[in-house]
């Protein structure tokens, strides 16, 4: 049995074992679950075509200047309204809504890009697990003594010993992390000279930052407090933008007007609409405001109105294919196809190239359920899954095959379906029931079987 005094020893121990394995497991878990953690839900994956293509305008130029392969990096969406932008392993960015509707210039944007550029390029997430692991065993060695000298009778020394090595090893990652920051800084600074781009973006929104650090930490945006901005690194920011022959290069109207036009529709969709009409009241007739309001009416049910704010928009910008795809899906959503079909047609006329495009027709064709409107949905939807980022265009194309009575299609696009969302286990069990219906090593056969031999991921 316990004593009084020995139980609450323990119970301390316990708590410094628990706070060094949350710093230990908070590191891990920002360096190597990313994907995992969207794929459990932690965190809210959203696809916008609009948004996501003026991201790769945005980042792209800064990818070639870094000296990256543009292709080789997914972009990432995540539904949260706080500014804030990450990247994981591999080459993965991850930009939060939240970010792209707070800013207020495209440069602003494109300053956070750069900078997280900075982190892939300069290797930082691996050389950070390194990090942790060389303060690993100094920690564990410093821990070990602590309760020895607990279990000889020593408490007080043995908590220190625990508790000191804790403070040594969050020291050294602060101090660690705050050197790649300011590296980040200056490669982010020098990718945009490269590309022609001014770092005032940049630097505007970071000494924003340096004003949120005088908050409360529930007060701040997530982005100030995993990037915290040292004077001294604001200083060494400045002088290296300013000295950019790009420095006073401002946005312009058309890329500002785009940027404005993406934040209206985020929040027409992603706000509650009583917030969208507030932000956007009847009075303004911009582009913008017409496009919120037309979002935020069609999520209240009112067809007639949303069409009504779309009109004069589409005058002003006819052939802006994401207004008319804003339009398809506002019709199908309200059971309207044929209208739909005919707006979805426009916007992929516009910009055959989107693969989302492409999705929104191919689902609209199928509502149809007649097969000539299936075979051509198809068409489209095999044009939406070219690059394997799709994976709701493989959920559409297992329906489209199964209304043709092509089971084993069916089951390859729902094994492809699985497999893009990483769900190993389904994906196996409809890969390894499309082979045999699937002629035996065809091209179809063959991907089915791919998928059927893949292994689970392995749990660390």
């Amino acid at each position: 049995m316990d004593t009084g005094a020995n139980a609450g020893l323990k119970a301390a121990l316990r708590g410094g074992l628990r706070a060094l394995c949350a710093l230990t497991l908070g590191a891990a878990m920002s360096l190597n679950a990313a994907l995992p953690a969207a794929a459990q839900g932690r965190i809210s994956i959203i696809s916008d075509a609009e948004t996501e293509a003026m991201l790769r305008e945005y980042s792209d130029p800064v990818f070639l200047a870094a000296g990256i392969d543009p292709g080789a990096v997914k972009i990432h969406l995540v539904n949260d309204k706080n500014l804030n932008a990450f990247v994981a392993n591999g080459q993965q960015l991850f930009v939060h809504t939240g970010l792209i509707t707070i800013v207020d210039t495209p440069s602003e944007l494109i300053g956070v890009i750069a900078h997280e550029t900075g982190h892939m390029a300069g290797g930082h997430l691996v050389k950070r697990r390194e990090e942790f692991e060389s303060m690993g065993m100094p920690v564990i060695a410093s821990m070990i003594l602590g309760v020895g000298a607990i279990a000889a009778g020593q408490g007080d020394a043995g908590m220190a010993l625990i508790m000191g090595s804790q403070h040594i090893a969050t020291r050294s990652l602060l101090a660690f992390t705050r050197e790649q920051e300011a590296s980040a800084d200056q490669a982010g600074a020098t990718f945009l000279q490269r590309s022609g781009q001014s770092g005032k973006g940049m630097l505007d929104l970071f000494s924003s930052m340096r004003d949120q650090e005088l908050l409360t930490a529930n007060r701040q945006d997530p982005y100030a407090r995993s990037h915290p901005m040292s004077g001294a690194r604001l200083a060494a920011l400045e002088a290296r933008v300013k000295v950019s022959p790009y420095f006073d290069k401002r946005d312009s109207p058309a890329r500002l007007h785009a940027f404005k036009m993406v934040q209206a529709k985020l929040f027409g969709f992603l706000d509650d609409p009583s917030v969208t009409f507030n932000r956007y009241p009847p009075t303004d007739k911009s582009d913008y405001a017409l496009y919120a309001r037309a979002v935020a009416y069609h999520r209240t049910g009112q067809l007639d109105k949303a069409l009504a704010e779309l009109g004069p928009l589409l005058e002003n910008q006819p052939n802006n294919p994401y207004v008319w795809e804003v339009k398809g899906q506002i019709y199908f959503e309200s059971g309207k196809v044929e209208e739909a079909i005919s707006a979805y047609r426009k916007s992929v006329e516009l910009k055959p190239t989107d693969e989302q495009l492409h999705l929104g027709l191919g689902r609209a064709l199928l509502a149809r359920e007649d097969p000539d409107s299936t075979r051509e949905a198809i068409r489209h939807l095999q044009i939406a899954t070219k690059s394997g980022e799709q994976a709701f265009g493989y959920y559409q194309l297992s329906i489209g095959y199964g209304q043709l009575d092509d089971i084993g299609m069916a089951e390859l696009s729902a094994a492809q379906y699985y497999d893009a969302l990483g769900a190993v286990g389904e994906a196996k069990a409809h890969a390894m029931r499309a082979q045999k219906l699937l002629k035996n090593g065809s091209p179809e056969w063959l991907r089915a079987q791919d998928i059927a031999m893949q292994q689970p991921p392995q749990r660390g």
